[in-house]
C-alpha cells in the first residue's frame, strides 16, 4: 500500500473560470473541502475551493484559470499523497487498498479477486472475479457482492485477503 490514492476523475469543465466537474471515488465528497493539494498527471495543484452539485464535486485548482485549461485535464484522475490522507473509520477502506485483493469464501470453497468497487447509493458493490484454471481472474464470470458486514466477514489489507460469505448460486455462473 504505497503511492497516492485516487480520489476521483475529472469529467468536464464547469463554466469558463477553470472550474471542473469531478466524479468522486470517496464515500464523502465533502472531504474535497479539506484537501489542500492534489496530484494530476504528475503535477501538483493547490485546491482553491470545492463546491458540490448533486453527486459531483465542482473543483477549482490554482493555475487552472479558464475553460481551456480545465478541458486539458478532462478524464484525468485526481490523486492525493498518502501523507495527506484522513483517517478512515474501522471497516472502511480506500478503494486503492482493496482493489486486486484476494477473496476467499469462509469455508474455503471459493477463491477470486476483487476487480472493481462500484459506488451505489445504498452501499458499495464489490465486483469479484473467480480465479480460472490458469490462476488468473476470469472477468467473464465475475459477480457483484454487496459491501456489507453480512457478506464481508473480514479484510486484511496487509495480508491481501478478504473473507466473504457467499449465498447459494452467487459465485456459480
Amino acid at each position: 500500500m504505497n503511492g497516492p490514492i485516487r480520489l476521483g476523475r475529472i469529467t468536464a469543465p464547469a463554466g469558463i473560470k477553470g472550474e471542473m466537474r469531478v466524479y468522486p471515488y470517496t464515500d464523502d465528497m465533502t472531504r474535497f473541502s479539506d484537501i489542500k493539494k492534489v496530484l494530476i498527471g504528475g503535477g501538483s495543484f493547490a485546491v482553491e475551493r470545492a463546491r458540490y452539485q448533486k453527486n459531483m464535486v465542482i473543483l477549482k485548482l490554482a493555475g487552472v484559470d479558464d475553460r481551456s485549461a480545465a478541458e486539458r485535464l478532462r478524464d484525468k484522475e485526481i490523486l492525493i499523497a498518502r501523507e495527506d490522507l484522513w483517517e478512515v473509520p474501522e471497516d472502511s477502506y480506500f478503494i486503492d487498498d482493496i482493489a486486486g485483493i484476494r477473496v476467499r469464501s469462509e469455508d474455503g470453497s471459493f477463491e477470486g479477486v476483487l476487480t472493481d468497487v462500484i459506488k451505489n447509493p445504498a452501499h458499495d458493490l464489490y465486483e469479484i472475479a473467480p480465479l480460472g484454471e490458469d490462476g488468473q481472474p476470469d472477468r467473464g464470470r465475475s459477480f457483484l457482492l454487496p459491501a456489507v458486514k453480512e457478506f464481508v466477514l473480514s479484510v486484511d489489507t496487509g495480508g491481501g485477503l478478504m473473507t466473504v460469505k457467499l449465498i447459494e448460486g452467487m459465485a456459480s455462473r
